[in-house]
């Protein structure tokens, strides 16, 4: 986390679940923004804010002089003012139950991303990957007409720059593409071809 910071790279965790004791650990070790996977309903996205958040908006627990504020002293109240502005949450809406209450996700003060789980939609709606079907396509529409509506950004992970531009074109502006492992082995290929006998 403290090298991402370092270099300009604002560091984010997928949690494993959108609960306290998840949530918190990855904001306590200096990450500066969460994805929580099958967002579902408001009351789940509520439970959220409040382990994301400061009070009064939340009920993030505090302490300060550590990893997520570089240990550096100063003002309570101005880091948590800071943090909770700069820490971003990113719902994954990736199920027919999420994409049922998504506007009442995107409505929620808090939530400041609405991140498509295409495969996983796909799979709950009984089309698995079926990109182009009726269902994915009028649930994708919904999730960005909840995230247009309540100004919120738009996220999809893109396998490729078609797909990049398509889901651009929709209206999303958080887009992210390729994997570790697949960036890794991309560049290892390459410096393997500038150096093989041709």
């Amino acid at each position: 986390m403290a090298h991402c910071r370092g270099i300009g790279i604002a560091p984010m965790v997928r949690v494993p679940r959108g609960e306290y004791h998840f949530l918190a650990r990855a904001l306590d070790i200096g990450c500066h923004g969460v994805m929580i996977p099958m967002v579902e309903s408001l009351e789940q996205a509520k439970a959220i804010v409040e382990a994301t958040r400061y009070p009064p908006t939340g009920r993030r627990g505090a302490a300060f002089g550590f990893a997520h504020d570089d240990y550096a002293g100063g003002d309570p109240h101005t880091k948590m003012k800071a943090a909770d502005a700069r820490n971003l949450v990113i719902a994954q809406i990736e199920t027919e139950r999420g994409v049922e209450h998504v506007d009442a996700i995107a409505a929620l003060p808090g939530i400041d991303v609405l991140w498509v789980g295409h495969f996983d939609l796909t799979n709950f709606l009984g089309i698995p990957g079926q990109f182009d079907h009726a269902k994915y396509v009028d649930a994708v529409k919904r999730v960005v007409a909840a995230g247009r509506k309540h100004k919120k950004g738009l996220g999809f992970m893109a396998a490729d720059t078609t797909w990049a531009r398509q889901y651009r074109d929709l209206g999303f502006n958080m887009l992210a593409t390729g994997t570790d492992h697949g960036i890794l082995m991309a560049g290892v290929r390459s410096i393997l071809a500038s150096v093989e006998d041709k």
